[in-house]
């Protein structure tokens, strides 16, 4: 039987790969660390320096522990960018390429695979999800069914908007991540994200050894830090190395798919499929598009299920 044109069945990961989505190719201000990590809470109070009769423009800032100090704009120059030449190469991402995520809800049966991978993956304690599953459900003449919920990566995130200290940043390759030696846990990214998909680390990471001392890498969400927010970073540094992120690899059931929108290409462990395509031909959406986010992640509904709807127990 001929095969359709924009299906491939079975790709392994080394065609995954080949597919594209191999890669192609702080100093704190004076004062002190706590300085450095201040967040600007008012600006434009002009004063006079006690040594000339120049008029300077002064900004109030509020240190992580709590105390309100005043910079001048000098020094608030380089609070926004004193930490900038850290994780340049992850802030600029993948040339070329735009991410996106597909998410099938016909096919989640609630296992929760995805879940744990993440968790694994991440060195989450396992009362921390990055990936969210809900139970859906529209009306009480509906049908429920169950949908898996990672960081959207907007286009247009409000999250980015709304730090004060550009902790939060997007990508050229669509992905939005973290820089916790920046965030000082402020939250407002948290009040920002319209899908609730950030997280606040209460307390001192678990995680030991090579992982919890290696050198920041926002790229890999690593080390995680008390005091900071957290999120899906798409497993970025998977995707770097042209590799699945771990929910995708992690679900049974297909759920995930992950790849390229200007290569027109998403895939899982089963099959590659045009992007474009398989939108169209399943009614593909984005989740509160109307909310102008315009999310990298897109669902296809849940019709033609493969499994009968079980009503959580267990979580």
């Amino acid at each position: 039987m001929k095969k359709k044109e924009n299906m491939v069945e079975k790709p392994d990961r080394r065609r995954f790969l080949k597919q594209g989505l191999l890669l192609g190719g702080s100093a704190a201000i004076g004062g002190g660390a706590a300085i450095g990590s201040a967040m600007i809470i008012n600006n434009g109070v002009q004063k006079k320096r006690d040594h000339d009769d120049e008029i300077v423009n002064k900004i109030r800032a509020l240190t992580p522990g709590g105390d309100v100090i005043e910079l001048d704009e000098v020094q608030a120059a380089g609070l926004k960018m004193g930490h900038a030449h850290t994780n340049r190469s992850m802030r600029k991402g993948v040339p070329g390429r735009k991410f996106v995520m597909v998410i099938d809800l016909s096919k989640c049966k609630n296992e929760r695979k995805c879940q744990e991978g993440c968790r694994s993956m991440h060195f989450l304690p396992d009362d921390v999800n990055w990936l969210k599953v809900f139970k859906m459900q529209e009306g009480e003449s509906t049908a429920p069914y169950w949908m898996p919920s990672p960081c959207y990566h907007c286009d247009n995130p409000p999250c980015v908007k709304v730090c004060p200290v550009d902790a939060t940043f997007i990508r050229e390759d669509g992905i939005v991540l973290i820089d916790n030696e920046r965030c000082i846990g402020c939250r407002f990214c948290m009040a920002g994200c319209p899908y609730s998909a950030r997280t606040f680390n209460w307390s001192e990471p678990v995680t030991k050894g090579e992982i919890h001392e290696s050198e920041e890498n926002c790229s890999a969400s690593v080390p995680r830090k008390m005091g900071t927010v957290e999120k899906c970073d798409f497993c970025t540094s998977h995707l770097e190395r042209g590799e699945f992120p771990k929910c995708v690899t992690s679900c049974p059931n297909g759920v995930f798919y992950m790849g390229d929108m200007n290569e027109d290409t998403v895939s899982n462990p089963s099959e590659t499929i045009r992007f474009s395509e398989l939108i169209e031909s399943k009614a593909g959406y984005q989740f509160l598009a109307g909310l102008g986010t315009e999310p990298s992640v897109y669902y296809l509904p849940p019709a033609n299920r493969l499994f009968p709807f079980e009503d959580d127990k267990k979580h």
